[in-house]
């Protein structure tokens, strides 16, 4: 008995084998042509690869942009902030250029900068704020590349120690949001008010300078824009009286190598020295943007579980329209788990389908989004006015896995019906 029924199956997928692939995919391709009488079926089967389609497209696209956000976000924060920065624990650091020298040959370091910070209060004829005041080298390359980019009004060059001054302590740069709150512009006057530690005792005093604008930048980042002053890093330390520096910034060739470069600048500057990066200057916003990334994911592959799980209902359709198919086949020697790799196999065929074209429908929309800018938002608010797109290769092999990961899971349960069917059963009724 056993081998009459072991031939019956070798004449099966013998007389199936018009194609070099297995008889159960021949079925299932065939199972996917509806006849007449099967049209509802059918439709129900589009419908379902265009709900995957859909939802596959729109994690994509939605991915993309979360992403481009978040690039230029990280872009804009860390061209005005510092991506390394190396502080003395003993303060002021007096000896900078030797400091530089030593991190500037850090494999993956693109420059340093030496600063000053200080915190003051900034006055105009219009108005009152205070403000972070960053003593910077004007004419240091990693300054130039990153704030020369954003300067709107005047110019650079007049935080320069030899520049012309436009007022006795010099120019500064201020953000467009704190000119539009002091309500100036290139040339004006405003007083800097700062609180100096002087003597034995360290008795708090103030000093008052004088200044006037000399570039007004723009880098869509709020606190920015309305907190960050920049003065050339001479002018700065006579107004604060440093002595030497506060600290170096240290500019990446790339970012994603952060963590690398940190630990050898920590190797390279031990105890004496303490060494920070971005990451943790800005580990909250970094970790919220990253789970606000995840639950809109999140969110959307439910959606495309929701068009996948279509196919649970698709399939049972499919099992009881075909259960005398099934058993003629079980009766010819096709055994339960050949049964159950045709469903899977026409569920997956759909699904592969749906996913294909999401993909490339997510594709498209990533390239006119980003290529045709009709998408406008509010630039005060984001900082940039149309929708920043950068699609990555990964999230598309993500999307993919997960997709069809969801389509495989709706058909088990159809395709393991459809194996439990009894041809003896079938055909007595």
């Amino acid at each position: 008995m056993a081998s009459r029924v072991r031939a019956e199956r070798t004449i099966l997928k013998r007389s199936c084998f018009l194609l070099p692939v297995r008889y159960e995919l021949l079925v299932a391709l065939r199972y996917l042509r509806a006849r007449r009488r099967d049209a509802f079926i059918s439709i129900t089967t589009i419908f379902t690869a265009l709900g995957v389609m859909l939802g596959v497209a729109a994690l994509v696209i939605v991915l993309a942009v979360m992403s481009g956000f978040e690039a230029s976000l990280r872009q804009r924060i860390l061209s005005l902030t510092p991506q390394i920065q190396i502080e003395s624990y003993s303060g002021a650091i007096t000896d900078y250029k030797a400091i530089e020298t030593r991190a500037n040959a850090v494999p993956g370091v693109a420059g340093s900068d030496p600063f000053i910070i200080g915190q003051a209060m900034i006055s105009s004829a219009g108005g009152i704020s205070g403000v972070v005041a960053r003593g910077v080298q004007p004419d240091n390359a990693v300054v130039v590349a990153q704030l020369r980019r954003y300067i709107q009004h005047g110019s650079l060059d007049s935080l320069a120690a030899d520049a012309a001054p436009a007022a006795p302590d010099g120019t500064i740069a201020i953000g467009s949001t704190l000119a539009e709150k002091l309500k100036v512009k290139v040339g004006d006057p405003v007083n800097i008010v700062a609180p100096i530690t002087a003597g034995a005792d360290a008795e708090l005093t103030t000093r008052t300078g004088h200044f006037a604008i000399g570039a007004i930048f723009e880098s869509g980042i709020a606190f920015v824009d309305r907190d960050l002053v920049f003065m050339g890093i001479d002018r700065a330390a006579r107004f604060f009286g440093r002595e030497g520096v506060d600290g170096i910034e240290v500019r990446l060739r790339n970012l994603d190598q952060t963590e690398t470069v940190t630990a050898l600048l920590r190797n390279t500057f031990t105890k004496s020295f303490r060494v920070n990066n971005w990451m943790e200057f800005n580990a909250a916003a970094a970790a919220g943007f990253q789970l606000l990334k995840r639950v809109y994911a999140l969110v959307l592959i439910l959606l495309i579980g929701v068009a996948a799980f279509n196919l649970v209902a698709t399939l049972i359709m499919v099992v009881m329209e075909k259960r005398k198919d099934i058993a003629v086949l079980m009766a010819m020697g096709a055994a339960r788990p050949d049964i159950r790799r045709i469903f899977v196999l026409k569920g997956m065929i759909v699904g592969v389908a749906g996913t294909a074209a999401g993909l490339t429908l997510g594709a498209a929309g990533c390239f006119i989004l980003s290529r045709y800018h009709f998408i406008h938002i509010e630039k005060q608010i984001y900082g940039i006015s149309t929708l920043p797109i950068e699609a990555q290769p990964l999230s598309f092999v993500i999307v993919a896995i997960a997709s069809l990961a969801l389509c495989w899971v709706a058909t088990v349960y159809p395709a393991h019906q459809a194996a439990r069917e009894m041809p003896v059963e079938v055909f007595r009724s």
